[in-house]
C-alpha cells in the first residue's frame, strides 16, 4: 500500500490480505494479519476485518531512515496510532526496528536476520532461535531455481524517500556546477569529484589502487549516474589508465607507492551497521576495504561485476596481503552479479553475511 498507489490499488489490496487470511482460517490455519496502511484517506477502510483484540504485523523497514532512506516516521506513526485504536491489539510483531513513540506490547523481529539468505542449511533444525531479546525466524532454503527474486515488507514511499549525504564524506558529490571537488579518503587518498551543471557529481577520479592493483590503476576514474527514483549517487565501474592518463582539468602527480600495513582505528560512521547497509552500498557501485581477523580485503567493481578478494602489494614480483604482509593466499577472489553474491564469500574462515557488520571498514567510497 505505497502512498503513490491510487486509492482503488489501495482497497484492493486490503482486500486480497483480508481475503487470503479469511481462506486459510476457513482451513483451520491460524492467521496473524499483517496491516499496512497509506495515508490518512486510507484509514477509513484499511483495517477492516481485523477483530479487535487481535496480535497483528507491522514493519518500519522501509520507513525508517536507513541506506539513505528519508525517514518516514510522521507518516508511519499516524497510522499506527490509529491502528491501536481501533483494533486494540493485544500484541504487535514488528518487523524491522520499532520507533520509540510506538505503544504497545511489541515483538521485535529482525528483518535481516529472519530471510533464508541470512541462513545456512545447518541452522534449520530450529523454528526459531532468540538473539539478544530479539525474534529471529528460520524461514526457508533458498529455492533450487532461485535467481535474481527480490521481497521487501513494508509501506510509506515506494522509494523510501529521496537520497540525502548520510556522511560528511558524502557531501563531495553535491556541489557548485561545473566545480572539481578535492577531497582525501580516511587512508590520506586523494579524489577529484567533477560537478555537473545539476549541482550533481558525473565524474571522480581516485588516486588509489583500493588494495586491488590488479582491478585498479592510479589514478582511474568513475562515472558518476544517478538513481532517478532514489536520487543517489551510482559509481560506475572503474576506468583504467595502464599507459596515459587524461587530464581531469588538472592533473598532479601523485606517490603511487602502495601503502603497507595499515594499522586504523575503527571509525564508526562508516561501520556497516546492517547486512541491508552493505547491500546498498555495494549495489550502488561503492567500493569498500575492510580488515578481519589480521588481513585485509577489498571489494571493486571492475568489468561491470563485483569482485572481493585480499587487498595486497606487490613486492619482489610476489604479492603480499596489505595488513598482515603475509603472501598472499587469495588474489583473484570471488565474482559475483550483487551484493547478495559476495556475502557468500569466506573471510578468515567466516561468512561474509555472517561478519559483515563486525568487520573494521577502513575506507567506503559511498
Amino acid at each position: 500500500m505505497y502512498i503513490e498507489m491510487n486509492k482503488a490499488l489501495q482497497l484492493y489490496n486490503t482486500f486480497r490480505n483480508r481475503w487470503c487470511g479469511a481462506y486459510l482460517a476457513s482451513k483451520d490455519i491460524k492467521v496473524i494479519p499483517t496491516v499496512n496502511w497509506g495515508d490518512e484517506n486510507t484509514f477509513e477502510f484499511c483495517f477492516d476485518g481485523i477483530p479487535k483484540g487481535s496480535i497483528v504485523a507491522v514493519s518500519t523497514y522501509m520507513v525508517r531512515e536507513h541506506n539513505n532512506h528519508a525517514d518516514q516516521k510522521d507518516f508511519f506513526m499516524k497510522g499506527y496510532e490509529e491502528m491501536l485504536r481501533r483494533i486494540e491489539p493485544s500484541k504487535i510483531i514488528c518487523y524491522s526496528e520499532p520507533f520509540s513513540e510506538m505503544q504497545g506490547d511489541i515483538i521485535y523481529v529482525d528483518y535481516e536476520l529472519s530471510g533464508w539468505k541470512y541462513l545456512n542449511k545447518e541452522s534449520l533444525d530450529l523454528p526459531l532461535h532468540n538473539k539478544k531479546g530479539i525474534i529471529v525466524n528460520k524461514t526457508m532454503l533458498q529455492p533450487e531455481n532461485f535467481n535474481k527474486m527480490y521481497s521487501l515488507k513494508g509501506s510509506g514511499s515506494a522509494y523510501g524517500g529521496k537520497w540525502k549525504p548520510k556522511k560528511t564524506e558524502d557531501e563531495r558529490f553535491l556541489g557548485k556546477p561545473g566545480e572539481i571537488k578535492e577531497t582525501f579518503d580516511k587512508n590520506g587518498e586523494r579524489r577529484l569529484t567533477k560537478i555537473g551543471d545539476d549541482g550533481r557529481a558525473t565524474k571522480e577520479r581516485h588516486f588509489s589502487f583500493h588494495n586491488r592493483p590488479d582491478k585498479h590503476t592510479n589514478p582511474h576514474d568513475h562515472m558518476i549516474n544517478w538513481d532517478p527514483n532514489r536520487g543517489n549517487p551510482l559509481p560506475q565501474r572503474p576506468i583504467n589508465y595502464p599507459d596515459v592518463v587524461p587530464e581531469f582539468k588538472y592533473y598532479r602527480e601523485v606517490n603511487t607507492q602502495m601503502k603497507v600495513n595499515k594499522n586504523i582505528v575503527k571509525n564508526e560512521e562508516d561501520q556497516f551497521k546492517t547486512i541491508s547497509e552493505f547491500k546498498w552500498c555495494v549495489d550502488c557501485g561503492g567500493e569498500v576495504e575492510f580488515q578481519w581477523k589480521g588481513k585485509s580485503y577489498s571489494i571493486t567493481h571492475p568489468d561491470g561485476r563485483i569482485n572481493i578478494g585480499e587487498g595486497y602489494y606487490i613486492k619482489d614480483g610476489k604479492n603480499y596481503n596489505v595488513l598482515s604482509n603475509e603472501p598472499c593466499i587469495d588474489i583473484e577472489g570471488m565474482w559475483g552479479d550483487t551484493a547478495d553474491d559476495i556475502l557468500e564469500y569466506i573471510v578468515g574462515g567466516d561468512r561474509l553475511r555472517d561478519v559483515i557488520t563486525q568487520v573494521e571498514v577502513v575506507v567506503r567510497t559511498i
